[in-house]
């Protein structure tokens, strides 16, 4: 009997997973805590994608393109302890399966799950994910690396690290890293546009709930944990605001108490939704309504077979990160088709000095250019220059510190992006 029990214990602590946890407000409080000026730049950012008055600035060409479908490419990382963590190809692209359907509205579940009162608020947030068929350096790839890891690798910290698996250009892909979580309570974490273009600056997923397949445990083996994660990615907060406060307290600044998301097609709650509650369920809502609160959105902590929808308040706060601190994915050709002729040609423009001072220079001994534009990180443009030879010089002098994006054309047509840093 009790060797009995005892198997039964082994295998209740490795198959289930009691509740969804996330740490991505934990990780956004460390990086305040260890990065200098990160706070104020984070509330910036955060502040210019959750103005539901802000007008879209994406770059002047692509003005078009946001109001249709977007791709993002995605490279995964996948460190293994062990060949059981090592998870298969299959499992993978169930993962991109669902992301391409959760994020067009395909989602079957949509009908079944979303009860009526709420459907019409559903919204297709007009995003694709491919895997990378190009690497940082135009090389061939599935959009899928390897590593095997030592047991006592900490992936919760060191997943990006030379020990790990350095991110490719964050600008560029979005990447995600799946390993086992030291806190086996952690399901994933993102970081939100702020961390835009930095090196740690994607999706980590426990590969217990990674996908349908293979390793992935329910009650969350429908993939739904990177849905929810990819949209703190892309500046979603949870529909509670922040756990324990009560309601009443409306968004100040992200560091302020609040049980505000600050997306008004989300009814207010003061906690998180757990498991699969019945609807229409008024427990942690800030007004009793006939409809009740609105757990079965993909922000929220409920199981995944019980969660099916992004709406369209959440879908303006997407777009307004495509358009500001995520607008350097959508020039990414991480899943283009350029020859190898054509690539090298782009490949050969180099800018320089970067940091830069004063002034940088843009040289392209293969391909003709004739026009830059510089954005800041909220999406603005705030320099235009036109080019007439080979070397070109850029005047910085009058921009102020920071991080910017170089868009590089000839005659209309984009060729390259490039983070500038302005010392």
């Amino acid at each position: 009997m009790n060797k009995l029990i005892a198997i039964f214990l082994i295998f209740f602590s490795v198959s289930i997973i009691a509740q969804r946890t996330c740490g991505t407000d934990a990780k956004i409080k460390e990086r305040i805590q260890t990065v200098p000026g990160f706070e104020a730049h984070h509330k910036e950012i955060m502040e210019f994608i959750h103005n539901p008055n802000h007008k879209q600035s994406l770059f002047s060409r692509q003005s078009s393109s946001l109001a249709t479908v977007v791709t993002i490419p995605v490279v995964f990382h996948i460190l293994y302890k062990n060949a059981n963590q090592n998870i298969s190809d299959a499992q993978i692209q169930s993962q991109l399966d669902v992301l391409n359907k959760d994020y067009r509205k395909l989602n079957t579940d949509f009908n079944t799950v979303v009860p009526t009162a709420f459907k019409a608020l559903g919204a297709d947030m007009e995003i694709v994910f491919c895997k990378a068929t190009k690497t940082p350096t135009g090389a061939t790839t599935t959009g899928i690396t390897r590593k095997s890891i030592p047991s006592n690798f900490s992936f919760d910290n060191d997943y990006y690290t030379a020990s790990g698996q350095p991110a490719w250009d964050t600008t560029r892909y979005l990447n995600i890293w799946v390993g086992s979580f030291t806190d086996t309570s952690l399901l994933g974490f993102a970081y939100p546009p702020s961390s835009a273009g930095s090196d740690d600056d994607g999706l980590c997923i426990s590969y217990k709930t990674f996908g349908t397949t293979g390793t992935a445990l329910s009650p969350f083996n429908k993939g739904r944990t990177a849905t929810h994660e990819i949209g703190h990615y892309f500046g979603l907060y949870h529909p509670w605001g922040q756990e324990g406060v009560t309601c009443g307290n409306p968004y100040v600044n992200d560091f302020t108490p609040t049980n505000d998301d600050r997306v008004s097609d989300t009814p207010e709650t003061n906690n998180p939704y757990y498991e699969c509650p019945a609807f229409p369920n008024n427990t942690n809502a800030c007004t009793s309504t006939a409809n009740g609160s609105m757990f079965m959105n993909y922000m929220e902590y409920v199981n995944d077979a019980c969660m099916a929808f992004f709406t369209a308040g959440q879908k303006t706060i997407v777009r307004n990160a495509l358009s500001g601190p995520r607008l350097s994915l959508l020039s990414s050709n991480g899943c283009g088709t350029l020859g190898l002729n054509e690539y090298e040609a782009v490949n050969a423009i180099a800018v320089y000095p970067n940091p830069v001072s004063s002034y940088f220079m843009i040289t392209s001994p293969q391909t003709k250019i004739d026009e830059v534009e510089l954005y800041n990180v909220l999406g603005q443009l705030v320099k235009t220059q036109k080019l007439i030879q080979t070397n070109n010089v850029i005047n910085v002098q009058d921009l102020a510190s920071g991080t910017y994006y170089l868009r590089i054309y000839n005659e209309g047509k984009f060729l390259k992006s490039d983070k500038i840093i302005k010392k």
